[in-house]
């Protein structure tokens, strides 16, 4: 296995990280008053990167009986990482240190999962042998491969992956959490074996077998491989396809703590296995408003029309009429253009113009984006493209359905909920995940037992001759006339 200097190394570096974040030169507290007058003094920290300060309030309830109210965890940190920074007012994007654009620009998709991994980009022999590890972890166990043929033709593809990843589980059970290897091969295998789960779960949703990566192909190429190959047809991906998988892959990676990745870190805290904390990760990026962003877009894009149309559609969204949102635009943390989507735009344009693709929604698209960008309306309220506006376009232009978009987040976010599951370990953030709650039911009532029931009606055994009719119930005579037909 990839080589435990390296994951020590990694570890360190990342011990050293978190230490700084913690231990400010200049330690600063900031006061809290209390109704009944007391203070509590409460520790501020500062990240490595960036100008927002946190508020350590772990002994809040201890010092001062009180809680924080934070639904959506707005402002909120539960965890402190040395994966991936964002700066949203800016619009940065990092992965350990490297803006995402130009891992994106450069590098292959597996050179960024090792970096996201191990915390350093490999050279060509650590490469070589990371590729190689995870090519070997490509093929799934006949029993796994067996469960796609018990869903019906018309299950979703992410209720398979769902299913199928919980799977694994099943088939890898031994797992020693405080082992550093064996850690190591379970981020690998669901590193490897994702993207096969995603074409299987595509071809079964077609009716189609299945196939088997290849050993030739690089990650990027054998996904399409995967999805688009038949027994009666061979299929050679085209260059441009494979870069914008390997854009796409990338640019999913990992994006801090979202709602799918924070889902895997509390599924983690419970020492859950691994591969049941991913198919949580999966289920909760499965939503609308995380996972499916993209093709909501899309249905919106559609919706609208054409090129011409987009004035009145931008006039119906800031009159807030019933039923039209505008999606893609906006986003929780960055208050900037997501430099994720530049780059995605920019791949679009690419990928259409070498496939030949003609497709009407990039002109509404491109339209929709100007108009916006030059309305006081939305730029006061920093509602900037996100990832998920271009790339539904093109995905659509690779051949990928609708219903698989949320697939391919999935199996590429893994890389991210992997290295998140890792760390946490790693760092000994363990502590259970155990959010508190503000009640507002029902104050303390007393149980009061019901009356006791009327007389029932009487019970006729199956295959008696009594037949004592109820209100409403035939006689024995009518019941006859109706057996016996007219």
């Amino acid at each position: 296995h990839l080589v435990q200097d390296d994951l020590g190394q990694g570890r360190a570096a990342r011990g050293v990280v978190c230490a700084m974040a913690v231990a400010a030169e200049d330690e600063q507290f900031a006061t809290l008053k209390l109704p009944d007058g007391k203070e509590h003094k409460i520790k501020i920290l500062k990240p490595q990167l960036g100008e927002e300060l946190f508020l350590d309030i772990r002994d809040l309830y201890a010092k001062s009986g009180c809680f924080t109210f934070d639904p959506g965890f707005t402002c909120t940190a539960s965890c402190i990482s040395a994966i991936t920074f964002i700066d949203g007012p800016k619009g940065v994007c990092l992965y350990r240190g490297y803006p995402v654009q130009d891992l994106c620009e450069h590098a292959e998709a597996l050179e960024v999962a090792h970096l996201l991994l191990v915390g350093e980009l490999p050279d060509a022999a650590a490469r070589a042998k990371f590729e190689a590890e995870i090519k070997k972890h490509m093929l799934i166990h006949e029993k796994v491969k067996a469960m796609f043929a018990n869903f019906t033709i018309n299950a979703h593809p992410m209720a398979m992956m769902v299913a199928v990843i919980g799977g694994l589980s099943s088939v890898f059970s031994e797992l020693d959490p405080s082992d550093s290897h064996h850690r190591w091969l379970a981020c690998l295998r669901m590193i490897a074996k994702l993207p096969v789960l995603a074409a299987m779960a595509y071809k079964t949703s077609l009716g189609q077998p299945t196939n088997y990566p290849k050993a030739g192909l690089s990650f990027a190429e054998n996904f399409l491989y995967m999805m688009f190959a038949t027994p009666m047809e061979e299929y050679t991906p085209h260059p441009v396809a494979v870069k914008a998988i390997n854009a796409f892959m990338i640019l999913h990676m990992d994006h801090e703590q979202n709602a799918s990745t924070s889902t895997v870190r509390i599924a983690g805290s419970s020492q859950a296995n691994p591969y049941a904390c991913i198919a949580a990760g999966t289920a909760s990026l499965w939503g609308p408003a995380h996972g499916g962003a993209n093709e909501a877009v899309i249905k919106m894009l559609e919706e609208i029309g054409s090129k011409d149309k987009v004035a009145q559609f931008v006039i119906d969204v800031k009159a807030k009429k019933e039923g039209v949102r505008l999606m893609g635009f906006g986003h929780r943390v960055y208050k900037n253009y997501d430099p994720r989507a530049r780059y995605m735009k920019k791949m679009v344009t690419q990928v259409l113009g070498e496939l030949g693709v003609q497709d009407p929604l990039l002109d509404v698209a491109v339209e929709l984006e100007r108009i916006a960008l030059a309305d006081e309306y939305f730029v006061s309220r920093k509602l900037y493209p996100n990832v998920d506006y271009y790339s539904g376009i093109m995905l659509r232009a690779l051949g990928i359905p609708t219903s698989m978009f949320t697939v391919m987040f999935a199996m590429s976010r893994t890389v991210g909920w992997v290295t998140h599951w890792n760390e946490q370990l790693q760092e000994g953030q363990m502590r259970i995940g155990r959010p508190r709650q503000l009640y507002a039911g029902v104050k303390t009532r007393e149980y009061k037992p019901a009356a006791p029931p009327g007389p029932s009606k009487p019970f006729v055994k199956m295959g008696s001759d009594a037949f004592v009719p109820g209100a409403g119930d035939f006689t024995k005579e009518q019941a006859e006339k109706e057996q016996g037909g007219d």
